[in-house]
């Protein structure tokens, strides 16, 4: 069994360890304390490390990662085992698992807020940082077998969610990534090798998530898609989690469009077409 806890790593252990969700891939999140708020023409200097320790194990407790990391040091404070959630980001009740969605989920808060300034040099993104100590922080998620993939691309400064990806593929996500959340850190992150987009399309959700009485992220990302694609026509205002007769007749549209007639264009998604539409 991988470590559970990184090794070389402070160790701060919180009592309220909780199970992530097993069914899930799993998952490195990333995010960025963001302490303060700096400008170019106005850097401030970094927050002390100790401080956010304190934080988070005291007032903070409720927002606790599994890992603070200073990327201009390489000291890293750890606060739950791979094995437990941590509890970073919001997680509505009833809605998308964010905490608990992976075998391991393990979540990292970069000490770092934009322009801040260390040693007289400011730091506009993570991406400037001397990154050190982040091999380790790799190696150790890799040992819990989270792969060296962006499903929804790197992160930038803008938002980008979708429940299906988040729920579906393993690999590593921004903060500004996870359904149910509004942050947008943490912002350009550092290169390593190995890391790149994920190429392959999400999975197929199953054919018992569309049709009448559906609703879910999932019609909304067919959607989406079929918008993207060019099969929009149907859509008065534009796709929504709920299903509709605009859904269908789209879906029909493109089924028409591969050469697909009877029941291979009914208008009903299943796992060939939601292939093609998506590669």
């Amino acid at each position: 069994m991988p470590d559970l806890w990184l090794p070389g790593a402070e160790r701060y252990p919180l009592s309220d360890t909780a199970p992530t969700d097993d069914e899930y891939p799993p998952k490195g999140l990333w995010h960025i304390t963001w302490d303060k708020n700096a400008s170019a023409a106005k850097p401030a200097p970094l927050v002390p490390f100790n401080n956010l320790v304190k934080y988070f194990t005291g007032a903070g407790k409720a927002s606790a990662p599994h890992l603070l990391w200073d990327p201009f040091t390489g000291r890293v404070a750890q606060f739950y085992p791979a094995s437990s959630r941590s509890k970073s980001v919001a997680d509505r009740p009833g809605g998308t698992r964010t905490n608990r969605a992976g075998k391991v989920l393990i979540q990292v808060e970069q000490l770092f807020f934009p322009h801040c300034q260390v040693g007289g040099k400011a730091y506009a993104t993570m991406r400037d940082t001397p990154a050190k100590g982040l091999g380790e922080i790799l190696d150790w998620m890799r040992s819990w077998g989270v792969p060296d993939v962006w499903p929804m691309g790197a992160p930038t400064w803008r938002s980008n969610r979708d429940e299906v990806t988040w729920a579906t593929r393993g690999g590593h996500y921004g903060h500004s990534q996870v359904p149910e959340n509004d942050h947008t850190d943490p912002g350009p992150m550092p290169a390593w090798p190995g890391a790149k987009p994920s190429p392959l399309a999400p999975v197929f959700p199953g054919r018992g998530r569309f049709g009448p009485g559906k609703a879910n992220g999932d019609v909304l990302r067919l959607g989406q898609q079929l918008v993207k694609r060019g099969f929009g026509k149907h859509y008065k205002v534009g796709p929504s989690r709920s299903w509709g007769e605009a859904d269908r007749l789209n879906v029909e549209a493109f089924q028409r469009a591969q050469g697909w007639t009877g029941t291979g264009a009914d208008g009903y998604p299943g796992p060939e077409t939601w292939r093609r539409l998506f590669n």
